[in-house]
């Protein structure tokens, strides 16, 4: 018996047999069955099961029509919204596979998710699309996208309501319509409302098994572009049903997401799952914390998977007397850790358990969590369902004992199957130990006597900036295209909110020193990359350390930053 099992939830059994169908069977059962409940709640209006259904089988035929077929990949490019769910279902319904786009990518870094998947059908919203157009057109021709779905967040609301405690009036430049949408080179725009307004498309019946490619997530690495994570229906449909079950799901449940769904944990342990349930998803495009709590008190939200700094955010508003947060019967996350004194205010305050939990694109979010009723805190959890993993030691694969350091790997059924086109990668991601497969997290962690993990390190170079992975060899390779940039190295740096930020050490290229400000790096970051990637701080070098072999000695400038901070702290 592992370690974990004393603590193990007793109303759950240790492994799970998900069903043998389709994602897209979740929305049709739970249409069925619920035909008139609410699936979606957005900007006040609420969307039915039937209607979500019939919108997203809409799409589909459509779809279908612009040439998408059993196996093409279909980029989506949204914030939070009832598009994104319908398209990502209606992509599902022809057996294509949903290519998620962080909406924050900028034109330079979107050109990958085009060219890599090779993509020819892409779905964004208004505000988003001139950058996906942007990147088809800086492609040569033969690669550059054919059709380009293009909604306004209006198509789904009522504009008249923005302003409201639904919608804040900040929200106001990117909710209403855009006038103008770009035109796509070498391809064809299409309205998303003229394509719901056209005539039905005959469908087949869908055919995806659960080894089918479903989605195809990217994530990044230590070196490289981004990589496609090949997750079927069979991978996701495992962790949508054991999130269900683990926190304590019923039809009835009513869930918050504020999280992205483009991400691997929104995607997949709060978006899909409420679909297989039968519950309510109650959507916020971005993050407001005074949105949240009237949301939460007007909609009488059960669930709620957040990043720790939302929490933080929510209970630090002057308006929380206002809110009412008694409805909430769960409330977890990840990507950072939740500080000691604000999980204890959750449970003086709501009886709340702060639920952390631990998981990477590969394994479709969770492969650790607490057990709802005996949380640790700060802590990654135990393997969850289904789930075997260790501690080993990263040279020799060898399994550690309790306590010592080493790398964590994992195996379970919802484990990817391989990074899309680089057999190479998935060879060094993969090793096998007493008959499993079990895949290198890169993190490293020890499990104390009672099976429960906990972080200590990164094997892998990586910053996490608001539960944000950032990896600095990404942003490095988009710097290396600013003009005046001879050489960039990519830190971490403290943030008293964020927890991590990025750090750029740059070397400028002879002649520009004095002519390239630290703000104009900044600036011209802010145009080319996701926000969240972008440094917040520059620092000027005439060389950057190399060893002998000419590598940049990235961890000296992080031990420099990191020791010039700790003075900086103890400085009176």
């Amino acid at each position: 018996m592992p370690a974990h099992a004393a603590v193990w939830p007793v109303r759950l059994p240790a492994k799970i047999t998900p069903p043998a169908t389709s994602l897209w069977m979740n929305l049709a059962i739970s249409a069925l069955r619920y035909p008139e409940k609410a699936a979606l709640v957005f900007m006040g209006r609420v969307w039915t099961y039937r209607e979500l259904m019939a919108h997203a089988e809409q799409l589909a035929g459509q779809l279908k029509a612009l040439g998408v077929n059993a196996g093409d990949r279909v980029v989506l490019d949204m914030q939070n919204c009832p598009q994104l769910v319908i398209t990502h279902f209606a992509i599902l319904r022809i057996d294509a596979v949903v290519v998620p786009v962080n909406p924050m990518n900028r034109a330079e870094e979107l050109k990958h998710y085009i060219t890599d998947p090779d993509t020819r059908v892409a779905v964004t919203t208004a505000d988003l699309a001139p950058e996906l157009a942007q990147a088809s057109a800086a492609l040569a021709p033969e690669l550059r996208l054919k059709h380009l779905v293009v909604t306004q967040f209006t198509d789904v609301f009522d504009a008249q309501t923005v302003g409201s405690e639904d919608m804040p009036e900040a929200w106001r430049p990117w909710l209403l319509p855009v006038r103008d949408l770009p035109t796509l080179s070498s391809g064809h725009v299409h309205a998303w409302a003229q394509l719901m307004a056209a005539p039905a498309a005959d469908l087949p019946p869908p055919q995806a098994k659960p080894d089918d490619l479903a989605v195809l997530p990217y994530t990044s690495g230590t070196t490289g572009l981004p990589k496609g994570c090949m997750h079927t229906h069979g991978t996701l449909m495992h962790n949508a049903m054991a999130s269900g079950l683990w926190g304590n799901g019923t039809p009835e449940n009513v869930t918050l997401c504020v999280v992205p769904m483009f991400h691997i944990t929104g995607m997949v342990s709060v978006m899909h799952t409420s679909i297989l349930l039968g519950a309510s998803l109650v959507i916020m495009p971005r993050w407001d914390r005074d949105v949240a709590g009237h949301l939460i008190s007007k909609w009488r939200v059960t669930h709620w998977t957040n990043i720790p700094t939302m929490v933080i955010d929510l209970l630090g508003s002057p308006n929380m007397d206002r809110y009412d947060l008694n409805s909430l019967v769960y409330i977890g996350g990840g990507g950072a850790a939740m500080p000691e004194a604000v999980a204890q205010r959750l449970l003086d305050q709501f009886g709340l358990r702060y639920v952390e939990g631990y998981g990477l694109t590969e394994t479709a979010a969770p492969s650790h969590t607490n057990p709802p009723d005996a949380p640790k805190k700060q802590c990654l959890g135990i393997p969850f369902m289904s789930v075997e993993s260790r501690i080993v030691d990263p040279e020799t694969l060898a399994e550690l004992p309790p306590g010592e350091s080493g790398e964590i790997v994992i195996c379970g059924p919802q484990v990817f199957k391989g990074y899309w086109k680089r057999p190479d990668a998935t060879a060094d991601a993969f090793f096998e130990r007493d008959g499993l497969r079990f895949f290198r997290s890169g993190d490293m962690g020890r499990v104390d006597e009672e099976g429960y993990f906990f972080m200590t390190d990164r094997l892998k170079r990586m910053i996490n900036a608001s539960g944000f992975k950032v990896w600095p060899a990404e942003v490095e390779a988009l710097m290396f295209r600013h003009p005046a940039i001879q050489e960039a190295c990519i830190i971490a740096t403290r943030d008293a909110y964020r927890g991590e930020s990025v750090k750029a050490v740059v070397v400028l290229r002879q002649g520009q020193q004095g002519l390239v400000s630290e703000q104009d790096i900044i600036d011209w970051c802010r145009e080319n990359m996701a926000v969240y990637k972008m440094p917040r701080a520059v620092s000027f070098v005439d060389a950057l350390p190399k060893s002998g072999s000419g590598k940049v000695m990235w961890r000296a400038l992080q031990e420099a930053e990191m020791a010039a901070l700790s003075t900086e702290t103890k400085t009176p």
